[in-house]
């Protein structure tokens, strides 16, 4: 099978049982969408939109957030991972944007990745919900998809595999598509215990034969 063909038949495949695809973060607007995204990090949705109703209670503004006190902050986020350093990066984030930006989240990725707490990964995120701009952000479950079913070839690093995923995957679906994959390996191939029994592409699948015990493929 050629990577082109690959390709096509995981294409094919989540179009027809994903067409639609989207962030499981609850947000309303662009601020509480990179909140929400800063939060995330190495934590689940399910748990960020947990604390996210009483943050924005609390911090509804980019101006309430860029004046509030860090321990306030951490106080709202604390049943997150690392709540010490996202409560210093969000309030950061905040005063950038609202010194450096006129109070409005930029839409370019480079801009957004000078704001504390926005890597590569959170500001493709923002820019491809919030500003309908084509990026794929690659978090651990895009990363160990991409290898398990064979869109990512030796790439070590998430940006490898973002590059290798943006060069064989039609850029008008490069947004859906980092939902399909992120989807795919938050419900169906797990880190662990991956439920293949309910995986439509397991004759792609690198890991599968392993899994199942088979020999190599």
């Amino acid at each position: 099978m050629t990577r082109k063909e690959r390709y096509q038949k995981v294409i094919d495949y989540f179009k027809k049982n994903m067409p639609v695809a989207k962030t499981e973060l609850s947000y309303t607007n662009t601020y509480e969408l990179i909140v929400a995204t800063i939060l995330s990090a190495q934590c689940t949705d399910k748990r960020v939109n947990l604390i996210t109703p009483a943050f924005f209670e609390q911090f509804p503004t980019l101006e309430a957030l860029a004046v509030a006190q860090q321990e306030n902050v951490f106080e709202v986020i604390k049943s997150c991972s690392y709540p010490n350093n996202k409560a210093k990066n969000l309030i950061g984030m905040a005063k950038g944007v609202m010194e450096r930006f006129n109070g409005e989240i930029p839409k370019d990725l480079n801009d957004l990745q000078t704001l504390p707490g926005v890597g590569r990964k959170t500001a493709n995120v923002v820019a491809s919900v919030a500003f309908n701009t084509p990026a794929i952000a690659v978090d651990t479950h895009v990363f160990r998809v991409a290898q398990r079913i064979g869109l990512s070839y030796n790439a070590k690093t998430p940006l490898e595999t973002e590059k290798q995923l943006m060069q064989h995957i039609p850029k008008e679906l490069w947004a859906v598509a980092h939902h399909w994959l992120i989807l795919h390996g938050r419900y169906t191939c797990t880190a662990r215990n991956p439920k293949c029994s309910n995986c439509g592409i397991t004759e792609l699948c690198k890991e599968f034969p392993k899994i199942m015990g088979i020999g190599k493929k």
